[in-house]
């Protein structure tokens, strides 16, 4: 970067009003797409569990009662042998799907681990996680065990997924001292966690002699420990029970009650202002204008599931509002909301027509 380069910035009114994608899930509610993290005590199954993972990825099968994210798996299982894969596929499955992949080689970061990542997803444009087990063969022999090194390492790989748009899963070591808080027992700094987006620890269980905890922090994700049992027919960890029963993402009852209005009304041209004072006489909600727009934009995607679309403009230092509701609710809705509104308007100026008219 040039000394004299300016930032790059953005106005927070701006940043409100975007659409932006929500967070995609390799598995919804728990494996985002991102860096993310896991470690386990040794032996303890690491390698199935992820084996079951990409598996289920690949056949888009449900795990543990959440939905995954089907397309293209990749595991590189650095510690393990071809032969030893396909003895544990065996047994896991009887269908091995087409879209996953094994690799029991690869090049380190320094190497250009990355490009070999990169050129796959390339070939494989639907992937959706790639797996490495385990980051220690593939980190620089030469890296030093401190806190700048560890999460200058994982800010590398979490580029890559960022660029990549999938879920990278590095399977880690923890370190033998015991720690109260189980994140801590990652081997090296706790920048490895920091860094991450998502970060797991498989452990010996509390409260099982036969069983796992799975600790699960994020910036996506809520804090969950689930409670895994080995069932050594199958080899697969089963759920016994999870700190969050059965997560849902519900809509608030104000946006429940908007998406009612919005059928009753079909269309709004006007003022912000206005249509919060119409919203509030319909729905008997005391709603500022303010929390208003701030719930709609968190609950953008959800909206528009339901046929709500709206789009925001300003002129002459007020704001309007153009919103309307769409049985379709796909992207012929959004075509219809550029449609002129019947109004002739000035150049660059938004149309605001007689908000009582569309209202009738």
């Amino acid at each position: 970067m040039k000394e004299n380069e300016k930032l790059t910035v953005i106005d927070g009114e701006t940043l409100m009003d975007m659409r932006l994608e929500p967070t995609a899930y390799a598995v919804k509610t728990l494996l985002p797409q991102g860096l993310c993290v896991l470690g386990g005590a040794p032996k303890i199954g690491k390698s199935w569990l992820v084996l079951d993972l990409c598996v289920r990825i690949a056949k888009g099968e449900e795990i543990w009662n959440m939905e995954t994210k089907r397309g293209t798996a990749l595991y590189l299982c650095l510690e393990d042998s071809y032969a030893r894969i396909q003895e544990r596929l065996n047994i896991i499955t009887d269908e091995v799907p087409p879209n996953i992949f094994f690799s029991v080689c690869a090049k380190t970061m320094a190497e250009g681990l990355c490009g070999q990542i990169r050129e796959f997803v390339s070939e494989h444009p639907d992937t959706v996680i790639a797996a490495i087990d385990t980051f220690q063969i593939v980190r620089k022999s030469d890296t030093d065990i401190s806190y700048g090194n560890d999460y200058q390492e994982i800010r590398v790989l979490k580029a890559l997924a960022d660029e990549l748009k999938i879920t990278i899963l590095l399977v880690h070591h923890l370190r033998k001292q015991g720690d109260s808080d189980p994140f801590n027992k990652l081997s090296g700094s706790t920048g490895i966690s920091g860094a991450a987006d998502a970060a797991y620890i498989l452990d010996v269980s509390r409260r099982s002699q036969n069983g796992a905890t799975l600790y699960c922090t994020g910036r996506d994700i809520d804090y969950r420990e689930i409670e895994l049992r080995f069932c050594k027919e199958k080899c697969l960890w089963e759920a016994v029970s999870d700190s969050l029963e059965n997560p849902q993402i519900l809509l608030p009852k104000e946006m429940t009650a908007l998406i009612s209005f919005m059928k009753s009304t079909g269309k709004y041209f006007g003022n912000n202002t206005e249509f919060a004072e119409q919203f509030c006489l319909y729905s008997g909600f005391d709603l500022s204008v303010k929390s208003l727009k701030q719930m709609m934009n968190r609950c953008r995607y959800e909206l528009e599931t339901n046929g709500v679309f709206y789009e925001n403009s300003r002129s002459n230092g007020q704001r309007y509002l153009k919103i309307y509701f769409s049985s379709a609710g796909d992207e012929s809705a959004v075509n219809d909301a550029k449609e002129p509104c019947g109004e002739i308007c000035v150049p660059s100026v938004p149309c605001v027509p007689d908000t009582r008219e569309v209202l009738k």
